[in-house]
């Protein structure tokens, strides 16, 4: 057994399944299962590591180093709950058998449960069996009072531990807290986000574009490391000011604690500060960002396009510059300047390759993590 260690683990567990299993034709509701079941594991990435499938779940843990940002982690989970959704709907639309599995499918959702604590991983045969005090309580929060204390039905379930640890208690103005009781280990306090709202939002969500005729500067890098890694550095102030060539940034503006559509990242070269206005924010794929210039150009930006695209080594990191909008005058100095800025960015998106894969190799080689498909 190896040493126990601090961490993060993980229950996505599809609801209502016993139900629809015993309502439905067991070889198509056994296609269904499968398939709901490869997208969980396939939404599953690093840091996070699959201990093993449990009958309708996918149990899966982090250690704590190396371990991503408490909103990212959040947005990982609305992430695979909207492909989840979408994926149910894609059934329930292209069905056409008229079975009553086919006709149940709508009746399943997606619950998930979080706990920070000490675990030991324990390999038997070919699966690391999560051991502990801790692991043995988040098996029993599986078994709680939230529909009938909530009435959410589909959620996401966070232990106090978790929350404090990932950082997100400014961001969970939107959970609702109660307590669960168990035999030995008494009262926990858990936060539940209801994953609903999260569907309703990403399914109507407009889309932000910059056409081909608009386009001003285009670079792109691959890095050796999966989307959602790169995603939580890409909106880190510290890492994402070295795509501009900034002096610093921070973040001004977020919404119910999250930086999200609106927000604002304050960019900082000597006296000038430029603000890049979050138009449009797709967690793990893309961030629009209106970008102004400072006096005298104030009323003057350009629409800046980070696409993350995945591909065999890891991701391509694409950055698109619009033509500028605004004022006449201003039009034509801040295009001139930005061709000028052109003939540094290739520099700057490398440096800030370097930097992602430096940092991400130094913190997980000194903790000795197997990342699946990384070198």
């Amino acid at each position: 057994m190896a040493k126990p260690q601090n961490g993060y683990i993980l229950i996505a567990d599809i609801t209502g399944y016993t139900g629809y299993l015993s309502k439905s034709e067991l070889e198509h509701a056994e296609e269904t299962l499968t398939a709901l079941l490869e997208l969980l594991v396939k939404h599953t990435r690093p840091p996070l590591i699959i201990s093993r499938l449990a009958g309708d779940a996918v149990i899966s843990y982090g250690v704590e180093d190396g371990f991503f940002q408490g909103q990212t982690f959040i947005e990982i989970l609305e992430d695979t709950y909207f492909a989840f959704r979408k994926s149910i709907e894609m059934m329930s639309m292209n069905n056409s058998c008229g079975c009553k599995a086919c006709a149940n499918i709508d009746n399943l959702d997606l619950k998930f449960f979080v706990h920070y604590g000490i675990f030991a991983i324990q390999r038997i045969g070919d699966h690391d069996e999560l051991v502990g005090s801790d692991v043995n309580l988040i098996y029993r929060l599986l078994k709680n009072k939230v529909v009938g204390k909530t009435g959410i039905k589909a959620y996401s379930l966070y232990t106090e531990a978790a929350l404090k640890r990932l950082g997100i208690k400014s961001i969970n103005k939107t959970m609702k807290a109660h307590f669960e009781s168990y035999k030995h280990f008494g009262k926990i306090k858990v936060w539940t986000q209801d994953m609903h709202p999260v569907w309703q939002k990403k399914h109507k969500a407009s889309r932000i574009f910059i056409s081909q005729d608009q386009i001003l500067t285009k670079e792109e890098v691959e890095i050796n490391l999966q989307p959602e890694i790169v995603w939580d550095y890409l909106v880190q102030p510290n890492y994402r000011k070295l795509l501009w060539g900034a002096d610093s940034e921070n973040i001004i503006n977020r919404v119910d604690g999250r930086v999200s559509v609106e927000s604002i990242y304050l960019c900082y070269h000597g006296n000038f500060v430029f603000r890049h206005t979050i138009q449009e924010w797709q967690p793990f794929k893309r961030i629009v960002t209106k970008d102004y210039w400072p006096f005298p150009f104030s009323a003057n930006y350009c629409l800046v396009d980070y696409l993350l695209k995945p591909t065999k080594k890891g991701t391509c990191l694409i950055q698109l510059e619009s033509r500028a909008n605004g004022p006449l005058p201003g039009k034509f100095i801040v295009n001139l300047l930005m061709r000028i800025w052109a003939k540094k960015a290739n520099y700057y998106i490398n440096a800030f390759k370097k930097r992602v894969e430096d940092d991400y190799n130094s913190r997980n080689n000194e903790h000795n993590i197997y990342v699946p498909g990384m070198k």
